[in-house]
């Protein structure tokens, strides 16, 4: 749908409420996951993705950044059930061949037990990264849950996220899965997100007036030198550099596959509200209390209190769930998210043998 024909659709329209419901029903979405590879003695990472990669029956496996981190993503997906079905199979497919590898594939944020860091994976981007950002990436074993939904028109990409900004750091709080930074609990849901943040081009991005803008104003950053290039951007949803989609980068990497599509569903139900307020003026955010905002999600994920980057105030993390509820279309404020987090529930497991067990199952289970 284009820019046009959404803002065609004002409040006293008879048709505006079912166009909107006609457009959520439409979005497509797709997910890229990120997994660590452990070794399942002792849990540290190992640098074995080529031969995982190598050895798994599925074509949407990629390399990523560091040896011990790999990648699963999903098709263009019509509905949910198809998306579920994806992501299970990718998981499944993964988990078999690090198997006959002797590794495990873990569905967390940041490497949990002790270890060094693995080296970087070969290929020139990566070694460029390496050289460009030194120290900030030597021990950078992380891992997300991308969530694509489709919107074609460039524009209107960078319309919808300036209406999505306010939410993301609740995006965070419902992910959190990345407790453990090498053998120590760091406090924070989200310790991923706070070894993130070392980067340029991160947190909630600032509003842009066109997609126009928006280009220059990475082409600016990768002209700094500060950006490798114009996909390498940190910013916690971003008008995707390959595909003509919303791309959320705020979650840590989902537990399980039912939290991975609760994402998924949030997501594209976000972007449908969001599209049908495009003729509202999008809320303006102070940068300080938006990244205190992003601050207090990894920090408590959905189990203390956050801080609402519209009013600048704190406020429990329930308020702010329940606010963006009522942000969403009526059919959508009843979706059923997770109850408890990845990172309670790693943290629950009570050690390495618990969590061994925790993500095995969480690979290989029922969707």
């Amino acid at each position: 749908m284009s820019r046009l024909a959404v803002h065609r659709r004002r409040r006293g329209d008879p048709g505006a409420r079912d166009q909107a419901v006609a457009t959520r029903v439409s979005l497509t979405v797709g997910v890229e996951e990120e997994f660590l590879l452990l070794d399942p003695r002792g849990g540290a990472t190992v640098p074995r993705g080529a031969e995982v990669l190598a050895g798994a029956d599925w074509p949407g496996g990629r390399p990523e950044l560091r040896a011990s981190v790999v990648e699963s993503v999903t098709g263009v997906c019509a509905d949910l059930g198809d998306l579920r079905g994806q992501l299970a199979a990718g998981r499944r497919a993964l988990a078999a061949a690090a198997e006959r590898e002797g590794v495990l594939v873990a569905p967390a944020g940041t490497p949990p037990c002790p270890g060094a860091p693995a080296p970087a994976t070969p290929g020139a981007r990566f070694a460029g990264i390496e050289r460009r950002y030194a120290g900030v990436v030597t021990g950078y074993e992380v891992c997300g849950c991308h969530v694509h939904v489709g919107v074609d028109d460039p524009d209107t990409a960078v319309a919808v996220i300036n209406h999505l900004r306010p939410w993301l750091p609740t995006l965070l709080a419902l992910s959190v899965n990345s407790p453990f930074d090498r053998g120590t609990d760091t406090g924070y849901g989200s310790w991923r997100m706070i070894t993130q943040a070392r980067f340029p081009g991160s947190g909630i991005p600032p509003r842009f007036a066109s997609a126009a803008e928006y280009r220059a104003a990475v082409g600016g950053l990768v002209d700094c030198g500060t950006l490798i290039d114009p996909g390498m951007s940190f910013w916690l949803a971003r008008p995707s550099p390959r595909w003509p989609t919303v791309e959320f980068r705020v979650a840590d990497t989902a537990l399980t596959v039912a939290d991975a599509v609760a994402q998924a569903e949030l997501a594209r139900a976000l972007v449908a509200a969001a599209l049908a307020r495009l003729d509202e003026d999008p809320p303006e955010l102070d940068p300080q209390v938006a990244a205190a905002a992003v601050w207090s999600a990894a920090r408590y994920g959905m189990d203390g209190p956050a801080v609402d980057p519209l009013r600048a105030c704190r406020v429990s993390a329930g308020r702010r769930l329940a606010e963006l509820r009522d942000f969403l279309l009526p059919e959508d404020r009843d979706m059923v998210l997770p109850a408890v987090s990845g990172a309670r529930r790693q943290r629950e497991a009570g050690g390495w043998p618990g969590l061994r067990a925790v993500f095995r199952a969480a690979m290989v289970g029922t969707p």
